[in-house]
């Protein structure tokens, strides 16, 4: 069994979980449910560095990264850094996170929040939307074409920003639809781990104009950035690169300092 599958599996057992202790009903109540939300994708597209950077404990390819930063400090130092945005990993058992992250994150900063988590169901969405999410994750190998387009439509009707992930050609065109609002190319092969850019390269060309184009995984210099933005790329998810290191927001600063050189 890969490791992607084996996620799945556990996540959907936790999931029915979460359901029978809060309710749906619990967590429309929730304060920050009727929140205005933040287009990342607006942001974006606004933006002339278009990072996304994470909040990353750990992760199965690279066990942990760094257990010593709190969220606090990271959103906030992410803030004052400016980012595009923060993608928040709310998996506990493969990644370390939590929920509580994403609220910390959310209580402390203004950037527009990603819920960077394995969706398998509705259920997730509406949490999102509960602890602050601005903007959800979908990712294409492990939905089907009916559950992207349920999903996404939802997250509209509750005013959140859909990024969906893909890794190939087949991927990316059974998810084509108007209820997302940005397509990231995944460079990290999920079943080998390995990475390469020219999958954004290559991919490039067959996402609409009418989506914002992201990068994510293997990004952790300026040259690539350099490299994939005549590519129409507008956004760049970097995830180990400023969490290795002892402070994720100075980290931040540099690079977008050199980026901007």
């Amino acid at each position: 069994m890969d490791i992607l599958t084996k996620i799945i599996t556990d996540k959907r057992i936790e999931v029915n979980l979460r359901k029978q202790l809060i309710p749906i009903k619990q967590l429309e109540q929730s304060v920050l449910f009727e929140r205005e939300t933040i287009s990342l994708a607006k942001t974006l597209q606004k933006s002339n560095t278009g990072i996304i950077a994470e909040h990353k404990r750990r992760s199965p390819s690279k066990q942990t990264i760094n257990n010593s930063l709190n969220v606090f400090d990271v959103a906030k130092g992410y803030e004052n850094a400016g980012v595009c945005g923060m993608s928040v990993l709310t998996d506990g058992k493969y990644f370390g996170g939590s929920l509580d992250d994403l609220l910390t994150a959310r209580s402390c900063s203004n950037l527009p929040l990603l819920r960077k988590e394995f969706i398998i169901d509705t259920y997730q969405i509406i949490e999102a939307k509960a602890h602050g999410a601005d903007v959800i994750l979908l990712i294409a190998s492990i939905l089907s074409k009916a559950e992207i387009k349920l999903f996404s439509e939802l997250a509209k009707q509750l005013h959140l920003d859909v990024l969906l992930e893909v890794h190939n050609e087949e991927e990316l065109q059974k998810s084509i639809m108007p209820s997302l609002d940005m397509l990231g190319v995944n460079n990290r092969n999920l079943k080998t781990f390995e990475v390469s850019l020219d999958t954004s390269m290559e991919l490039s060309e067959l996402i609409p104009n009418d989506f914002v184009k992201v990068s994510e995984s293997g990004i952790s210099n300026i040259e690539a950035i350099r490299t994939l933005r005549p590519y129409g790329y507008k956004g760049f998810l970097i995830g180990e690169n400023f969490m290795k290191t002892k402070n994720a927001g100075e980290s931040a600063a540099q690079f977008i300092k050199d980026l901007q050189q």
